[in-house]
């Protein structure tokens, strides 16, 4: 699989269970158990809000490569038939665009550059 030739949502889709593993991760390391509390704290790093609000400040930080940035975009501007839920259809785009982006990184094995990325999320958020 080329991770290059998928398309936006093909990406995000991926990236989306990504980072939703390492949230989960994060959590249970931070010694939480409970469920509800897990949900609650989850939704700081998983929803469309946070997800839009840390791609700004990676892109206002020049965090991004050139290539990295055309991942962005091809997520972000990726036709979707789903409809945004709880947010507004550009703070949803913008997160497809950043899952599109964990998506990338985990096919091509850039473990480094997700672990860096998740650092950043962590102390930004």
């Amino acid at each position: 699989m080329r991770p290059e030739l998928q398309n936006g949502a093909t990406l995000a889709f991926i990236g989306d269970a990504v980072l939703s593993l390492m949230v989960r991760e994060h959590l249970i390391s931070l010694g939480l158990t409970k469920t509800k509390e897990l949900q609650i704290q989850s939704i700081r790093y998983v929803s469309a809000v946070a997800q839009a609000k840390f791609i700004q400040y990676l892109l206002d930080q020049n965090e991004l490569t050139q290539e990295e940035t055309q991942i962005y975009l091809r997520g972000r501007n990726h036709k979707s038939l789903s409809k945004a839920k709880n947010t507004d259809i550009l703070t949803y785009r913008q997160a497809t665009g950043f899952e599109s982006l964990l998506g990338y990184w985990y096919l091509r094995h850039e473990t480094d550059r997700l672990e860096h990325i998740w650092n950043q999320m962590k102390t930004n958020i």
